[in-house]
């Protein structure tokens, strides 16, 4: 079985936040990944595609 690892990249919004960044993996199947930069291996959060599509959609609109 092939293992795809997660492609992180880091957010569009993230040189206008003064320093809080996060990355994002989204070329998982099924599964949305988000961490914070500075802290890669403090955890991170799993979203299905739709809940992170609508939080990112609520995000936008701030």
């Amino acid at each position: 079985m092939d293992m795809i690892e997660p492609n992180w990249r880091t957010s569009t919004r993230s040189s206008a936040s003064g320093g809080a960044c996060v990355e994002v993996a989204d070329n998982l199947a099924g599964i949305v990944l988000v961490r914070d930069t500075k802290d890669r291996d403090g955890g991170t959060l799993t979203f299905g595609p739709e809940a992170w599509r609508a939080f990112v959609g609520l995000a936008k609109h701030q």
